[in-house]
């Protein structure tokens, strides 16, 4: 295994709390826009999530496809963009509850280094490390992004990219460029816009993500060419998150009694109004979810994307396969 990477000035790291996602706000207003959403009650989460908590776009590949299904799809894209082979040393970026690393553990024998700012979600990534005999090849830490030091053949960021703003756009590109090897691969996946840049709604940046900011392209990609990245994909997921998000809001609407009860009839009616109004950017207000892949060196990646399909379909064989032996 990897040695793990070294904190720079102003990380914490203790016996329960260590390096996390990066968002470039400042710390101190950073840290409390975090714990304002993710650092809720954690039962809230497992009323409409999947059991893996993953909480940001699924990946339907067909219509029909269950929400757990469709979570495990996603883990497998990107796990197939990101062209792993054995002894990597991987980076995720905004963490969460751990679900995409443990699975880029399990799938392939790398080395992953999960960070959050949040530490409800940090308890839980390292409870569930521990319970699945993976706390040697998975390390979770609470960590700014911005102080993280060392080097990684991967980088992976899934909806964190929102929390860092376009002043700082060009600040996290040059941060993934110093963590990358110089055959280092990262892959960024992020809400974003079809439309111009735009502000952002009001009632979420009030209520639900305080400092967020969802990005149109045009304002992304001239920051990764000025810090000499190189994009090698771009893949637009357009309909994925409202389906997603639809699921959502129906497991919510069943357990609104439970809700209600811990949270307050207040709390459901926003939570709902949430889902909904996301749901509806998403269809119908030109929101979209972006996966771009970058690399430092042109030859860092096979010559055409033909690895990416193959990959996933060995994943998915992989998966049915387990699935027919424990039935």
């Amino acid at each position: 295994m990897a040695t793990a990477p070294r904190l720079g000035p102003g990380a914490r790291q203790h016996s329960r709390r260590g390096p996390a996602i990066a968002a470039l706000q400042p710390h101190q207003t950073l840290r409390r826009n975090v714990a304002h959403h993710y650092d809720i009650d954690g039962s809230l989460y497992d009323l409409f999530l999947d059991p893996d908590r993953q909480y940001s776009c699924a990946y339907f590949e067909e219509d029909g496809q269950s929400l757990e299904d469709a979570q495990e799809a996603k883990k497998r894209h990107i796990a197939a963009k990101l062209n792993l082979s054995d002894g990597m040393r991987v980076l995720d970026i905004g963490a969460g509850w751990g679900g995409l690393a443990l699975y880029l553990a399990k799938t392939a024998h790398v080395d992953v280094t999960g960070i959050t700012l949040s530490e409800e979600q940090l308890k839980v990534a390292r409870d569930r490390a521990a319970a699945e005999g993976l706390s040697k090849a998975v390390r979770f830490e609470l960590c700014d992004f911005r102080n993280l030091e060392g080097q990684f053949d991967r980088i992976v960021s899934v909806g964190m990219f929102e929390h860092v703003g376009t002043a700082h756009y060009r600040q996290f590109f040059r941060q993934l460029d110093r963590l990358l090897t110089d055959q280092g691969v990262a892959l960024v996946h992020s809400i974003g816009q079809f439309d111009a840049p735009t502000a952002t709604n009001p009632f979420i940046a009030k209520y639900i993500f305080p400092g967020g900011y969802i990005p149109a392209l045009s304002e992304v990609m001239p920051a990764i060419e000025r810090e000499g990245l190189l994009t090698t994909d771009v893949e637009i997921l357009r309909l994925h998150y409202a389906t997603t998000l639809r699921h959502w809001r129906q497991r919510f609407r069943s357990a609104w009694h439970t809700a209600a009860e811990k949270f307050g009839e207040r709390f459901c009616r926003m939570w709902e109004m949430y889902l909904a109004c996301s749901e509806t950017g998403f269809r119908y207000q030109k929101l979209m979810v972006f996966q771009i892949q970058l690399a430092k060196s042109v030859d860092a990646l096979p010559l055409t994307r033909d690895y990416m399909t193959d990959r996933e379909r060995d994943l998915r064989a992989r998966a049915d396969q387990t699935r027919a032996a424990r039935s």
